[in-house]
């Protein structure tokens, strides 16, 4: 009970940063980076961003869940969380895109388009959530998951390739606080119902 509480609140304390951020904070970044971001830095988060994209993920949790199904199951049964926490968060980030659709920034870059204008399928109106942050923090989560000492790094990088989207311009800083919520909350959900036996297995 107490720790469903705590994830309540966290929750509801996230959907009200998300919230302030779009009202208050998206803008004002996104203009920041766009006056101040030097040519190197954008090289550097061009290469880390694509870390961000799930086909690494995808392809990397069928293959561990594919040699290890027969000799290792709570191995395979990691490969198998990773692979169902990147499908499920992507597919659903995907849908809500083309639901809620969010301009991108370019469309306030070039056009002072900013808001959402629901049910699109053309990229620039794709912006919330943020895939690339579902993504990395589903995935940061299930390797925090499976190799606790390592949950520090494994989330830094996450964090990192969700920031990358923002400092690139390609979401707005509301856009990957979404995505990550998405993300880490599919993965929880998995591993609590799913997969949480199998992995811990003594």
């Amino acid at each position: 009970m107490q720790n469903n509480t705590i994830r309540l609140v966290t929750a509801v304390a996230l959907a009200i940063l998300c919230a302030a951020s779009y009202l208050w904070m998206d803008l004002p970044v996104t203009d920041f980076l766009l006056a101040t971001r030097p040519p190197l830095l954008t090289a550097i988060f061009k290469q880390i961003t694509r870390l961000g994209e799930s086909q690494w993920y995808l392809a990397g949790g069928l293959l561990v869940w594919l040699i290890f199904r027969k000799k290792d199951d709570r191995k395979a049964s990691q490969g198998l969380l990773l692979f169902s926490s990147v499908a499920i968060s992507g597919i659903t980030a995907n849908i809500l895109k083309s639901l809620l659709g969010r301009a991108r920034p370019r469309l306030y870059i070039h056009e002072q388009i900013y808001g959402f204008d629901f049910f699109h399928i053309d990229y620039a109106w794709l912006s919330f959530p943020s895939g690339h942050s579902a993504t990395a923090i589903g995935a940061a989560s299930v390797l925090a998951l499976c190799f606790p000492r390592f949950r520090i790094p494994f989330y830094a990088a996450g964090i990192l390739i969700a920031l990358s989207r923002v400092i690139l311009t390609q979401h707005y800083l509301s856009d990957i606080i979404a995505g990550s919520i998405l993300g880490l909350a599919t993965t929880i959900i998995l591993y609590q119902h799913s997969f949480r036996k199998k992995i811990h297995a003594a």
